[in-house]
């Protein structure tokens, strides 16, 4: 699995671009820096490319955050800032 985020930085939506060779599910977690989950999502994507939008996230504080995202045993882990 391949993952690419359009920015580090975030505002209300992270967006995030996804290539795997076939259709899977992705899970993608989103943790502030004292490890309390703020958000999840979970997405099926189909084989190849596929650009995701996570919106909603407008009401968590600004600071800094851990994204997660596992496709089965494939997981990644990026540090993220949600600024004003």
């Amino acid at each position: 699995m391949s993952l690419k985020l359009k920015s580090l930085l975030f505002i209300d939506r992270l967006t995030f671009e996804v290539d795997h060779p076939q259709q899977c599910t992705l899970r993608a977690v989103l943790k502030d820096d004292s490890g309390l989950v703020c958000g999840a999502l979970e997405k099926e994507i189909i084989s190849g490319q596929q650009m995701i939008d996570w919106e909603g996230l407008d009401n968590l504080p600004y600071g800094e955050y851990t994204l997660e995202v596992s496709k089965g045993t494939d997981e990644m882990t990026l540090k993220l800032v949600k600024r004003i």
